[in-house]
């Protein structure tokens, strides 16, 4: 289960105001979470949880799980 703040991070970041975000969900699965979009949801998580992400470790991301678990490795809580 990916945590709350991750949720409302990305939920914010699309502009949705719910919607039942799980961790085997890819990208393409969230309404509006598009190539364009996934700067915006990169960004919002880095100011959200105080850490950057390198492109390596963004572009081996298969699912918002992945994210979720990248997001903690880093620190973020």
């Amino acid at each position: 289960m990916i945590s709350e703040k991750l949720k409302g991070v990305i939920l914010r970041a699309l502009a949705l105001d719910d919607y039942a975000i799980t961790e085997d969900m890819l990208a393409s699965e969230v309404p509006g979470w598009d190539s364009l979009n996934h700067i915006r949801v990169l960004t919002a998580v880095e100011d959200a949880f105080g850490i950057r992400f390198k492109s390596h470790e963004v572009m081996r991301l298969k699912n918002v799980g992945e994210l979720d678990a990248l997001v903690r490795r880093k620190g973020g809580a």
